[in-house]
């Protein structure tokens, strides 16, 4: 009798631990998030990942600025007491203190006249478009590396362009050059840092966040095979750029007084290429711009957020 009813106990002891343990956790979460005090004036700023590009609903015309994207549900989320969303879809980070253009028609003000002494929060997610040579930002590195698959669909085409990949008839062996994305990321170091700096001088008491840029595609090119219109071949090259570009942001971040926000590490396993995508492809399966955030990237980048507030 005493060995059958052991197992029960156990099992009822195995609950107990559960239930406290769920509890402990519920109560930090909500500590957690108490510790956070509700902001006077949260300025969201940055370009289409932050926008929201795609998701409904949309506004602020050719910005697409999405009542769903990560500033909002950030907003909502801290009972922000006044909120100012200047995102914008296309922006690079002159667009922080120039008004932004697209097709010589002005979609945006300067979006950094948003933010005033009374701010504290800001949120920032730029850098991306400031890959691209036109007013396509992002949108040029997509359209060169889909162009590049088509011609060249087993090599790396992508690759090739932006690190100059030659035949070297001297080594006999395929050489690169400079790496022209390695070099835009870095020119662009120095302008988010006076971004940020500009942050702090007009707003001495915000709290500023840098969002880096999710996971847009995996490492290993040959979970993208069929479902995307890249080379494989170029997956891992246009990975590593990514990485390279929310390094960036991180240590710029560090070195001027503002908090990283990671959401490389929560969307990973949710790219373009996966089964479950939070990002979505070049023919979205749920509103979103391609390759960009649906609404539930949007959702977890701003837990992500929310997570680096506490």
């Amino acid at each position: 009798m005493r060995n059958s009813r052991t197992p029960r106990n156990s099992r009822k002891s195995a609950l107990l631990g559960a239930a406290a343990l769920g509890a402990a956790l519920a109560l930090t979460s909500t500590s957690a998030q108490a510790a956070t005090p509700a902001p006077r004036h949260y300025v969201a700023l940055g370009d289409s990942y932050a926008a929201g590009a795609g998701v409904p609903g949309q506004s602020a015309g050719l910005c697409l600025r999405s009542d769903r994207n990560y500033g909002h549900l950030v907003a909502a989320a801290l009972k922000a007491a006044n909120y100012t969303d200047v995102t914008c879809a296309a922006a690079k980070v002159k667009a922080m203190t120039q008004a932004q253009y697209d097709a010589f028609i002005r979609v945006n003000d300067p979006q950094l006249d948003a933010v005033t002494p009374d701010t504290d929060l800001v949120t920032l997610g730029i850098g991306g478009n400031d890959l691209g040579v036109t007013d396509l930002g992002l949108g040029d590195l997509v359209a060169t590396c889909i162009a590049g698959a088509v011609v060249n669909p087993l090599g790396t085409p992508c690759k090739d362009v932006f690190h100059h990949g030659h035949w070297d008839w001297s080594s006999w062996s395929w050489q690169y050059g400079n790496d022209d994305l390695a070099d835009r990321i870095e020119a662009a170091r120095p302008q988010v840092a006076d971004v940020l700096k500009r942050i702090h001088a007009k707003a001495p008491n915000a709290r500023v966040l840098l969002v880096g840029y999710p996971s847009v595609l995996p490492a290993d090119g040959a979970s993208c095979v069929f479902r995307q219109p890249i080379a494989p071949g170029d997956v891992p090259y246009l990975h590593g750029v990514l990485g390279e570009l929310n390094a960036m942001l991180k240590s710029t971040a560090a070195a001027n007084g503002a908090t990283f926000v990671d959401t490389a590490g929560p969307t990973a396993g949710h790219d373009v290429c996966s089964d479950d995508r939070w990002i979505e492809g070049a023919l979205p399966g749920s509103p979103a711009v391609p390759f960009h955030p649906n609404a539930t990237g949007e959702k977890v980048m701003a837990d992500a957020v929310l997570a680096a507030l506490r």
